[in-house]
């Protein structure tokens, strides 16, 4: 896809995303087989739910249909969220990563497995796991630090919520047994 398409699409679909409480963080048109496939990838600070997703598609479709952004040729449509492991390049990809483990590559050379604690202007604050029984220590990494940064998936996290709902949920449930007996 030549750039001048990509600054016409984005130029074209970004007002609309923007215009429904989401940023639009990825346009790429791809060929799978005979079909063309415009991918666009959007999010927000609080996420974006299926019908946030459902209601941009729908603008976004209509949009285009109206325009001769695609051309005469056939394309599908698909509209989505970053993946669970994706690449932070914008400050707001960090500011939302906020309490993530992420792997960084470092400017320098090297990398760090470490978790958000915290995202400004300059910077952030990051927790880095404790090794061998020893404490997690904090470390601040500047932007120009890193050289690539991508959240990484956890399966087994539990989260200070999440280990309160469960716990909330075994007090209901011993409460409902005991009321029932």
């Amino acid at each position: 896809m030549s750039t001048t398409q990509s600054e016409r699409l984005r130029e074209l679909l970004e007002p609309l995303v923007t215009s429904q409480g989401l940023d639009l963080e990825e346009i790429a048109v791809d060929s799978v087989g005979r079909k063309r496939v415009l991918r666009v990838v959007v999010d927000s600070d609080s996420g974006a739910d299926l019908d946030a997703i459902a209601d941009v598609s729908r603008a976004l479709s209509a949009k285009l249909d109206e325009t001769d952004a695609m051309g005469d040729a056939a394309y599908d449509l698909e509209v989505g969220t970053p993946g669970a492991e994706r690449l932070l390049t914008e400050h707001r990809h960090f500011v939302r990563a906020t309490g993530r483990l992420v792997k960084f590559q470092l400017a320098e050379g090297g990398e760090l497995v470490a978790r958000i604690v915290e995202a400004d202007d300059e910077g952030i604050d990051v927790e880095v796991p404790g090794v061998k029984g020893r404490k997690a220590t904090t470390r601040r990494l500047g932007f120009s630090e890193i050289a690539r940064a991508r959240v990484q998936v956890e399966f087994n996290r539990k989260d200070v919520k999440d280990v309160k709902d469960v716990k909330v949920d075994k007090v209901e449930k011993d409460l409902k047994e005991e009321e029932e007996a």
